[in-house]
């Protein structure tokens, strides 16, 4: 079975009371630092017990939470008063423009810049301070190399594949062109030898052209009109080839 439902009242029993107070205080105390691990916060937690003792917790400091929150309280209830909200900026406008100077004024001393008042103590403070950015620039920037070093070993690695699967292809394409020309060989062997078994040229035709070729002379036909004779006793002939003949 489930557990019931706790009434949550005022435990009349001061043994079971004080029981229940130090089991529910070490888990707010645990809750309270798990908040503010997980989640980055700033938490402070203030314990009283029935008898007066304190019990605190703070991410930081009690001192910088409560600070905080009574700034912040009080900024809350001078936001309610227009006049009060501009001076509210005001005092903001201020304090960041004092931020700005601080922060100009550490870029020109990191710079070599306004070093004249400042003791060797500080110089060396200074110095310890570039040297450990510079360490951090290093760092970060052997880091970028290595990444880029890394890529390039991996894109070196795919273009490698690459080449041996042309390669492959290149070979399966040398092989196929070797077979095609042999085929084409081949077939011209073939063709030559064909060409030397037949006869230089072929003549296929009805008539034989061996045969001896007869020629007639016609006679001569009566004419009804006298025309002039032949000249110097010659004799009208006609050719007359005749194939059925042959």
């Amino acid at each position: 079975m489930g557990r019931g439902k706790i009434v949550i009242r005022r435990i009349d029993n001061s043994t079971s009371r004080q029981v229940t107070f130090s089991k529910r205080r070490n888990g707010l105390l645990k809750k309270a630092k798990e908040l503010s691990i997980l989640c980055d916060a700033e938490v402070g937690l203030i314990i009283f017990s029935t008898t007066g003792r304190l019990y605190d917790y703070a991410s930081a400091s009690m001192k910088s939470v409560v600070d905080r929150f009574n700034k912040l309280k009080a900024e809350h209830h001078q936001l309610l008063n227009p006049a009060a909200e501009v001076k509210f900026w005001q005092r903001e406008a201020a304090s960041l423009r004092q931020q700005l100077r601080y922060l100009e004024e550490c870029h020109r001393q990191l710079m070599g810049e306004e070093l004249s008042g400042f003791s060797a103590k500080d110089l060396q403070n200074l110095e310890s301070q570039l040297e450990m950015s510079l360490k951090g620039v290093r760092t970060k920037k052997n880091q970028i190399f290595n990444d880029e070093i890394k890529e390039l070993n991996q894109k070196e690695t795919f273009i490698h594949q690459e080449n041996i699967e042309l390669y492959k292809k290149l070979n399966l394409i040398s092989n196929e062109n070797e077979e095609l020309q042999k085929k084409v060989y081949e077939a011209r062997e073939v063709n030559r030898g064909n060409k030397s078994s037949q006869p230089p040229y072929s003549i296929s035709n009805e008539y034989d052209l061996h045969a001896p070729i007869h020629l007639q002379l016609s006679q001569p036909q009566n004419q009804t009109q006298p025309g002039p004779g032949p000249k110097n006793n010659e004799v009208p002939a006609k050719a007359i080839y005749n194939p059925s003949k042959v």
